[in-house]
């Protein structure tokens, strides 16, 4: 089956609400194998709503729409559904009767309110297009609607996100499935990698993307986000064993295009593979952060149980305070300056005798947006001193000052990751990366 997905209202034209109903249901019907076509967002205007579901009719099997079904003048879905069906409106008695229920349970009736109990403008919520369905709003007032307009379907819910996702739950979800007749089930598998760019991990997987091409069952999606990016591999099949046999040689083939930049699967995180791994270590680790002012230690710390291998953390974000705090060389400062490798590793080396941590891991550079010691934004050092000596890892990350210190988290755990899983050695009589240690930002 295919689907696209229509937004409702002014106010995310506009950019007062953010559209996360649609990646929530973009999520969910992509997780039926419901191919979600196209996206979109109308505003409030009867004639606008009408033409976006025709047109949307008119390139998939089913309208899944969000928002407009509220009381007031400007809730105008209905009316849009109506048209596009070109027909009218209807006043449904049973809606209204459960209005008027609602309103009694909530406290709002004529004694609550003192006046006429139901405001008539919400009986406009029990208005239906002729030969619709109403669809039940367990959590609010306004119903949904399930309209059949020529060979496609439209579903409308509410826009509130909580009434939405209930009701797509119990009565959309179900009723796409038997429209859509594929027992199928849906499975994904996804593999996770750092200190790869995105276009690189397309890249690696390219051959395999073209084989499955053809087919198109299994499918492999990349979703990039924070410095990260996702291989996501989709198979649908009759069963969960099926799916997971179609997928097997896709997975295997990926692992080994990713090589090192693999790190996990499914719901790891980066911050929690790194703290295994310490923990199979037996070992320890504290940060020393400036760039990143925090994030680092907060990444760690959102982990439940990182405490058994987390030390802590120092900020030492001005320069001086690398001094005072870190014992970073007041030479290295004055030559190499607060933005540099030798300044990272000598952060690193400073918070691990500190704190007496089994491995240091530090980041410095330049968040932005201006330039600092003629260093442009986005420059990034990360830090790492350990048993066998210390590293530092260089990079330029794109984006503004929020993006730079999100990306400047993944690839100082990425360093530390590599390290501890032996893919990247440390040579403690030079106190520099080790012959074939990667520095790069692969």
């Amino acid at each position: 089956m295919r689907a696209e997905l229509l937004a409702v209202g002014d106010e995310l034209l506009y950019g007062d609400i953010v559209n996360g109903n649609a990646a929530w249901l973009g999520g969910q019907l992509a997780d039926v194998g419901v191919q979600v076509a196209t996206s979109s967002v109308v505003g409030d205007v009867i004639s606008d709503i009408a033409s976006a579901i025709t047109l949307a009719l008119g390139r998939a099997d089913a309208v899944v729409l969000t928002g407009g079904l509220g009381p007031t003048q400007d809730d105008l879905t209905r009316e849009g559904i109506a048209q596009a069906a070109g027909v009218g409106l209807r006043r449904d008695e049973a809606e209204e009767t459960n209005l008027r229920r609602r309103f009694t349970e909530m406290g709002r009736n004529r004694a609550a309110t003192g006046s006429r109990g139901v405001p008539e403008m919400n009986f406009r919520q029990a208005d239906l297009p002729v030969g619709a369905q109403a669809l039940p709003n367990g959590p609010g007032t306004a119903p949904g609607i399930r309209m059949e307009i020529g060979v496609g379907v439209v579903y409308a819910m509410p826009g509130v996100p909580y009434e939405m996702k209930d009701m797509f739950t119990r009565s959309v979800l179900p009723d796409i499935l038997r429209r859509a007749g594929e027992p199928a089930v849906v499975v994904h598998r996804v593999l996770r990698t750092a200190g790869m760019w995105e276009s690189a991990v397309a890249e690696a997987l390219a051959d395999e993307v073209t084989r499955l091409e053809p087919v198109g069952n299994p499918r492999i999606a990349f979703l990039a986000s924070g410095g990260q990016t996702r291989v996501r591999i989709t198979a649908r099949a009759a069963d969960r064993a099926a799916a997971d046999e179609l997928i097997a040689p896709v997975e295997a083939a990926a692992r080994l295009a990713l090589g090192p930049g693999l790190y996990g699967t499914d719901e790891d995180s980066l911050e929690k593979v790194v703290l295994e791994l310490l923990g199979a270590r037996g070992a320890t680790l504290a940060v020393a952060e400036s760039l990143t002012g925090g994030l680092l230690a907060g990444r760690l710390t959102d982990v439940p149980g990182a405490s058994a291998v987390f030390r802590g953390g120092i900020v030492a974000y001005a320069t001086d305070v690398k001094d005072s705090a870190l014992g970073v060389d007041p030479k290295i400062l004055a030559t190499d300056g607060a933005v540099s490798d030798a300044t990272a590793e000598a952060m690193a080396a400073g918070v691990r005798d500190r704190l007496g941590a089994t491995y240091g891991l530090a980041t410095t550079g330049v968040a932005g947006p201006d330039e600092q010691e003629g260093k442009p934004a986005g420059t990034l050092h990360v830090g790492l001193a350990g048993p066998d000596g210390s590293a530092a890892r260089s990079l330029r990350l794109p984006g503004d000052r929020r993006r730079v210190r999100e990306i400047a988290v993944v690839q100082a755990l990425d360093v530390l990751r590599r390290v501890l899983a032996g893919l990247t050695a440390l040579d403690g009589s030079r106190g520099r990366p080790a012959p074939g240690a990667r520095t790069d930002s692969r």
